[in-house]
């Protein structure tokens, strides 16, 4: 399934129905009056959140949605039908703006959670309504309104409360296939992680923790270098950010410095997210290196927790998970 996280969508509200201009022509009845019924109402664009969609990939072709017109009214006062709404379901976690002014319209993060994106015209009125003392049979009616038009953007915002963090080959991809059911492509070379992936890690009580493999991190990400500006806005909801460093690397706490100035750097609160820390492939690492050197220098510059791991072998995992498990019982949102 290919990940689309932006995407921009036309919406109409249905036209309301015309009024019209009719007189009751019954026998026996010499005075009928005027009977025009009124037009029906337009059908309204709704926006519906949904857990079972995790892209705006619907709406890569298909970007015009328009609700039903309103039915033209009819004689012997009869109203016309009700247009029937457009009902669109999108992705929970997705931001609406108005295109044209950038303004934030809704953030729909609930299953359910509705946002009329475009309201139907109303029905125009026929001509028994204009009856009076003065002007016992009019001869005109008002045509029905037009629904409203606009041009929206949907931004997809995954909701995860652990984002995975860190540089390409930091092994982000193999610690979520180790921690939950996700399986995402694999390999040794930079940016094999195009999008971002998601897995549920199971607690010991048995409830879900969604993770989120964010990739592309790189110096300059936050300008657009690499893959980063498209996806840090992906950790924006995360309560919890695991910072996944490599072992292997000639300068582990040159990396932890990257990682958070492009924090620092696209702002948005990032670059003051809890965070715990992980040195990765401790498997793989030279022995003569010092590890517990390197996790104590990194602990006191981020203040954070480090621990060893090797998402491989599955060496350090369960007390990694523990200390997450800890922290968002701690902090309850």
């Amino acid at each position: 399934m290919q990940f689309i996280d932006q995407a921009e969508i036309n919406v109409e509200g249905g036209k309301g129905g015309d009024g019209i201009v009719a007189f009751r022509r019954e026998k026996y009845v010499p005075a009928g009056g005027p009977s025009g019924g009124n037009g029906g109402k337009g059908g309204s664009v709704y926006l519906i959140a949904t857990q079972h969609l995790q892209t705006l990939l619907d709406f890569k072709y298909d970007r015009r949605f328009k609700a039903e017109d309103g039915g033209r009214g009819g004689p012997n006062n009869c109203t016309g039908a009700n247009g029937s709404d457009r009902l669109i379901q999108i992705p929970c976690g997705t931001m609406v703006y108005d295109a044209t002014t950038n303004s934030l319209l809704a953030d729909l993060t609930e299953p359910g959670q509705t946002f009329c994106a475009a309201q139907g015209g109303k029905g125009g009125l026929g001509n028994q309504h204009f009856l009076s003392n003065r002007n016992r049979a009019p001869e005109y009616a008002l045509p029905g309104l037009p629904g409203e038009q606009r041009l929206l953007r949907l931004e997809l915002k995954l909701l995860a409360e652990v984002g995975i963090i860190g540089l390409p080959n930091a092994g982000k991809s193999t610690l979520i296939s180790a921690i939950s059911a996700a399986r995402p492509k694999i390999a040794d070379y930079p940016f094999t992680t195009l999008v971002p992936n998601l897995g549920v890690v199971r607690k010991p009580d048995g409830d879900g923790i969604v993770f989120a493999d964010i990739p592309g991190l790189i110096e300059g990400a936050h300008q657009g270098v690499g893959l980063g500006q498209d996806f840090l806005r992906h950790i924006e909801r995360t309560r919890l950010l695991l910072h996944l460093i490599d072992a292997t690397s000639s300068d582990p706490i040159a990396n932890y410095h990257t990682i958070q100035q492009e924090l620092l750097a696209y702002d948005r609160g990032l670059s003051e997210r809890p965070q715990i820390l992980a040195l990765n492939k401790i498997d793989a690492v030279d022995p003569t290196m010092d590890l517990a050197a390197i996790a104590s220098l990194l602990e006191a510059k981020s203040h954070a927790p480090v621990f060893l791991i090797s998402a491989v072998t599955r060496t350090g995992l369960e007390p990694l998970l523990q200390k997450i498990w800890q922290f968002l019982e701690k902090n309850q949102p």
